[in-house]
């Protein structure tokens, strides 16, 4: 099995988006997004962080996890084909990683946060 991968898609609205009501957002993003990456790749999930409170650049995060790298690269294929790319959103910076690589890569056990 390949390792997941994921990504850190942090983006900043624009005036078009924000002109829409919240309803005519919603709508948008599940008749004009979701459909297209449903239709481009499989084995993909996200999760959306809002961030405009705490960033005047970035305005929203929106974390992606793919199975491996060919489904995150539909992924993108699919979202590059939408208005989200670019016309309700811009793209400021898209990080992308695979969890505790290093510890794979070492034969090591991983190092985390622990909660207690």
């Amino acid at each position: 099995m390949e390792t997941p991968v994921t990504a850190f898609l942090l983006v900043k609205t624009t005036p078009e988006w924000l002109a829409l009501t919240p309803q005519e957002r919603a709508e948008a993003f599940a008749t004009q997004v979701v459909p297209a990456i449903e239709a481009k790749t499989t084995g993909v999930r996200s999760r959306f962080y809002d961030t405009e409170f705490y960033s005047a650049r970035v305005t929203d995060v929106w974390v992606w996890e793919a199975d491996d790298h060919d489904a995150y690269q539909l992924l993108i294929d699919a979202l590059r084909e939408t208005p989200f790319w670019d016309r309700y959103f811009e793209v400021v910076d898209l990080l992308v990683g695979t969890e505790n690589g290093y510890a794979r890569t070492y034969g090591l056990d991983p190092l985390a946060t622990i909660a207690t």
